[in-house]
Formats: structure tokens, C-alpha cells, sequence
């Protein structure tokens, strides 16, 4: 309650300090912790909602894996929703509230990329429209990554990165910071469009994969005359899907030459496609 007194403008770090510590040292501090946190930034008060996504913030930076751990789960990252959308609070939450939480999830999704719930919420976000475009974070706020930080980061693997980064965030001086900061943010940028290259790669061959297999179905059932006229139908509709489907494959796979793996799976995923498509012609389209 102090660490997010509305009646406050200014942080107050000794209790947020003081509440961190408590997560750490309770067997159960990360999930006590998230129940608070959820209530307060649920709050109509703007302030309390503030102060109490600071204190989220502190505790990923210092409170380690147990709290990543809950926070990445659909029950916390629900309540987090919850302010944001039109169904609940979202119509009277304050826009500066709402702007806090979509730039809070926006940051995880590039320093927890493993945790596939937190970018399936923020994907979610988006395709609903109610995340229209990743937030620009303000010039002045650092984001170093929290600690421990997650591996295949860019700053893992680039080791002239890294070290100018600890360089600029070891300085006093404010132009040194907010080059660090610019830093930061172009690296997330740089693995934003990763994630969302690796996001369209993965739906688009599930969808290869549920499509194909529907179609075999309904190709059985043609060939044995048991197939409806509404069957048809979705079977017609099938094969366009996967002719429009092609076409983006050829585009994935561009974009994943230098990653083997992917480009295998792409391309075992065009086979599925050209057979699928090659079998629809030999028994539907030559009668």
C-alpha cells in the first residue's frame, strides 16, 4: 500500500526495495506479489495504477526466475489484459495507465522471447486491434535487461554490442545514457522483427499442416462420392487457401536462408502444400 500510495507523485523506493525483498525471500512471494500488483494496476486510481506498474517493473529486474516464472503465465498476463481491453476495465482505465501496461508487455516480449505466452498475449493484443502499433518507449527511459537476462539476446551473441551497451550505461554522462538507450531500443526493434518473422513462419506452416490435412479428408470422401455439396465447398475454398499459401512460403523461405532449420521445415512444408495441391487437380479439377 505505500510503495503505491495514490496521494504520492514520487516513488517511493525504500518500499518498493523493501517489497522486493519480501518477494525474494517468501516461498510464495512471486504469486502473492502478482495477485497484489494486478489489484492495484486495476485500479481506477491513475496513481496507484502507475505506481504499481513501477513496482512490477523493480520486481522483474530484481526478483529473478521464480517471479518471470508467474508473471509469464496467462493468469497474471490476463489481468494485465483486463486494463487494457473494452470488456472490462479497458473503458475506464486512463490512457497513461493503458500506455504503461502495452509498453510493460511490449519490453517482455524481447527480453523473455523463450516465454511463448507472453508474446502470444501481445500478438493477441494486436490482431484484436487493440495494440494498433508497438509503443515507441520514451527517450529518457533506460531498459537495461533484468537480471538474469534471458539467452539469444542480440547483446549475447554480438560481443561489440554488449560491450559498447555496458559501456554507455557505465557513464555519467546524459548523452552516454540516452545513446544507450537508443541502443537498447534499436535492438529491440532488430528482435522485435525477428519474433514476428519466427511468429509468421510458425502459423503460417500450422496452417499449411491443418489445411492439408483437411483436404486428404475431404479427397478420400470425393473419391468414394460421400463428399456433400457444402463439403465441396469447403474443399474448393481449401485449395485457393493453399494456392494463396505458396506464394508466402516462397517469401519465408527467403527470409530464413541463413537459418537451416527453418528453411527445412519451410520447405518440407511446400512439399505437404504441392502434393495437397497436385492431388486436388488429378481428382477434382480434371472431372
Amino acid at each position: 500500500d505505500e510503495a503505491t500510495d495514490p496521494s504520492t507523485s514520487e516513488e517511493n523506493w525504500e518500499c518498493i526495495q523493501r517489497f522486493c525483498d519480501q518477494v525474494n525471500a517468501d516461498t510464495e512471494g512471486p504469486l502473492f506479489a502478482l495477485r497484489l500488483l494486478a489489484h492495484k494496476i486495476q485500479s481506477p486510481q491513475e496513481g496507484e495504477a502507475l505506481h504499481a506498474l513501477t513496482v512490477l517493473e523493480t520486481c522483474v529486474n530484481n526478483c529473478g526466475d521464480r517471479f518471470h516464472s508467474e508473471m509469464a503465465k496467462f493468469r497474471f498476463l490476463n489481468e494485465l489484459i483486463k486494463v487494457l481491453s473494452p470488456k472490462y476495465y479497458g473503458i475506464w482505465s486512463s490512457e497513461k495507465v493503458k500506455s504503461r501496461v502495452t509498453e510493460v508487455i511490449f519490453s517482455w516480449t524481447v527480453w523473455f522471447p523463450q516465454e511463448v505466452k507472453i508474446q502470444d498475449a501481445y500478438q493477441m493484443l494486436k490482431k484484436q486491434g487493440i495494440v494498433k502499433e508497438d509503443p515507441k518507449l520514451p527517450e529518457d527511459k533506460i531498459l537495461p535487461p533484468p537480471s538474469p537476462r534471458p539467452q539469444n539476446s542480440i547483446f549475447d551473441t554480438d560481443e561489440e554490442k554488449s560491450k559498447l551497451l555496458a559501456r554507455l550505461l557505465g557513464s555519467s554522462h546524459p548523452e552516454d545514457l540516452q545513446a544507450a538507450n537508443r541502443l537498447i531500443q534499436s535492438v529491440i526493434k532488430e528482435e522485435q522483427e525477428k519474433s514476428a518473422q519466427v511468429s509468421r513462419r510458425v502459423n503460417t506452416i500450422n496452417e499449411v499442416s491443418e489445411n492439408v490435412k483437411r483436404m486428404d479428408e475431404l479427397l478420400e470422401n470425393y473419391r468414394r462420392h460421400e463428399l456433400s455439396p457444402a463439403d465441396q465447398e469447403t474443399l474448393q475454398a481449401l485449395f485457393q487457401r493453399c494456392e494463396k499459401l505458396r506464394p508466402l512460403l516462397f517469401r519465408l523461405a527467403s527470409e530464413a536462408v541463413a537459418d537451416e532449420e527453418a528453411l527445412a521445415e519451410i520447405l518440407q512444408a511446400n512439399d505437404k502444400l504441392s502434393r495437397a495441391l497436385g492431388q486436388y487437380r488429378q481428382v477434382v479439377a480434371s472431372q
